[in-house]
């Protein structure tokens, strides 16, 4: 699937020990320029290693963290900040982040919301997913949709994330 330029952010992460984050990303990297170019021979080191310290940079993050192993005794703010950087350096044309907000404090929902920020753009779609209004603070959506069982109940800009805040759910129920 990410070969293919979906990406997907879970709520909760999974730890891969004995995996560091750089070696992850450099292999998943490697994976999906082959999935376009079988010939291609992969990214050189010194040019995945620039790429990925601009990355950590954009997402304050020590340099010691890549290699560290992926999310293993991770923090909820750490782990959220590896899974953007996994999506910086795939360049997905497709995003998904499943409440990218959960487990944050303040200031790494600033960090990780400015990550996500910086990698908008007209060429990718993002579909963020989460149930507070405070992410939608530092991420301004272009459209809202409410899903209730299953289904989208209705649709409109930030300002029905606001409502949403104010109201709560029961009032699209009916």
């Amino acid at each position: 699937w990410f070969r293919l330029g979906l990406f997907l952010a879970f709520q909760y992460p999974v730890a891969i020990p004995g995996v560091t984050v750089a070696n992850f990303l450099r292999t998943a990297i490697n994976a999906r320029r082959r999935a376009a170019n079988p010939e291609d021979r992969g990214v050189p080191i010194p040019e995945f290693r620039k790429m990925l310290k601009a990355q950590m940079d954009l997402l304050k993050m020590e340099s010691s963290f890549a290699g560290r192993y992926l999310n293993d005794g991770f923090s909820g703010g750490e782990k959220k900040r590896a899974e953007i950087l996994q999506m910086a350096i795939l360049k997905p044309e497709i995003a998904i982040l499943d409440e990218t907000d959960s487990g944050l404090d303040i200031d790494a929902l600033r960090i990780v919301a400015g990550g996500v920020n910086q990698l908008k753009n007209p060429d990718k779609a993002i579909v963020l997913i989460t149930h507070y209004q405070r992410l939608l603070e530092y991420i301004v959506p272009d459209v809202v949709h409410v899903l209730y069982n299953g289904k989208i109940v209705k649709t409109g800009g930030k300002e029905l994330a606001l409502e949403l805040e104010q109201k709560g759910y029961d009032w699209l129920k009916n």
